[in-house]
């Protein structure tokens, strides 16, 4: 049994981390959802900066974009053109997304520095692709509603997770402890 520990060692390590970082950032982040009164509508603050990052977004097409707080579920109305073509719940933020890519960099532990600064990196992109995400996403609904499941249920979340593999590739082949040329300390 000793031996069959130490053989996969690296991977049960690996494990660990990854399990106990994404508990960890998970625990945080119902905490802070937590704090939101989501039977009275009350929408968290950073789906609420989302939607307002989209409008923006989508108002370099169209000066009548904007977002309206949805009065009986925890969402944001988004309108484009002037009308409402989506909401924006909590689960279209991210930031799950953006918990699974930290808790694979940190189980793939490299110089303290360079995870700091691909963890800031990553989560950026993260949230760019997804503010952009949402605008094309409602600017597509707009001109083409009936492609909604492919756009929405296809499409963007085969970019958005697509990019965060590419990610962790870059990651364990470029920065992490197990990447080649790296010294392990």
């Amino acid at each position: 049994m000793k031996n069959l520990l130490l053989h996969y060692k690296p991977f049960l390590v690996f494990l660990g981390k990854f399990i106990i970082s994404y508990l960890i950032l998970t625990f945080i982040y119902q905490s802070y959802l937590g704090r939101f009164d989501a039977k009275n509508a009350e929408v968290d603050t950073f789906t609420q900066l989302v939607a307002d990052e989209s409008a923006s977004v989508l108002s370099w097409l169209d000066a009548k974009s904007f977002t309206m707080p949805h009065l009986t579920e925890p969402s944001v109305k988004l309108f484009y053109k002037g009308k409402y073509i989506s909401r924006i719940i909590e689960g279209c933020n991210a930031l799950s997304v953006i918990i699974l890519f930290i808790s694979f960099v940190i189980a793939f532990t490299g110089k303290f520095k360079n995870t700091i600064l691909f963890i800031i990196f990553g989560c950026v992109l993260i949230h760019v692709l997804n503010i952009s995400r949402i605008a094309l996403l409602c600017f597509g609904l707009y001109h083409l509603p009936h492609y909604e499941h492919l756009m929405h249920g296809v499409i963007f979340p085969l970019v958005i997770y697509g990019v965060v593999f590419l990610l962790w590739v870059i990651w364990v082949n470029k920065y992490s402890i197990h990447a080649t040329g790296t010294t392990k300390k």
